[in-house]
């Protein structure tokens, strides 16, 4: 006679932790190129005292890899496909493009909070994307 037991809860949350990470590092690294293209690592290092690239690439990914494990968390299982993991994925980028790019970046580095203009435009763009890869791998994930 052959049992097989459920995964612990723990198990599952620890899995979820971790696809999510890694679809926000994949997404990420993805968001991280356009924002060298577009001049804005150092940028981000600034929200630690840094002007390197360097440390702006690993500023920007722990974030990536954190905001991919709140959304899997939070949100991973509720999409029932890839395609709805894209769109559930992108309305949590447009969140952190609010809360992020627009509130707590501006504010920690003493700039106007709020600010539309070309540069946060291009930071929704980059946010979409970001979430588009974030939830088709997580949603992926989950299927597999």
């Amino acid at each position: 006679m052959t049992t097989t037991s459920a995964p612990t809860t723990s198990t599952t949350t620890t899995t979820q932790l971790t696809r999510g990470a890694l679809g926000g590092l994949a997404g990420g690294v993805v968001f991280g190129m356009l924002m060298q293209m577009m001049g804005m690592i150092p940028m981000v290092a600034q929200l630690v005292g840094s002007g390197s690239a360097v440390v702006g690439w690993v500023v920007h990914l722990a974030i990536s890899a954190a905001i991919g494990a709140s959304y899997a968390v939070l949100l991973g299982s509720r999409p029932s496909s890839r395609i709805a993991g894209v769109g559930y994925g992108m309305g949590y980028g447009v969140l952190w493009w609010v809360g992020g790019a627009l509130v707590a970046m501006p504010a920690r580095l003493g700039m106007p909070v709020f600010q539309i203009n070309s540069t946060s435009l291009q930071s929704l763009m980059g946010h979409l994307i970001f979430g588009a890869i974030l939830g088709v791998v997580v949603a992926s994930g989950r299927r597999a």
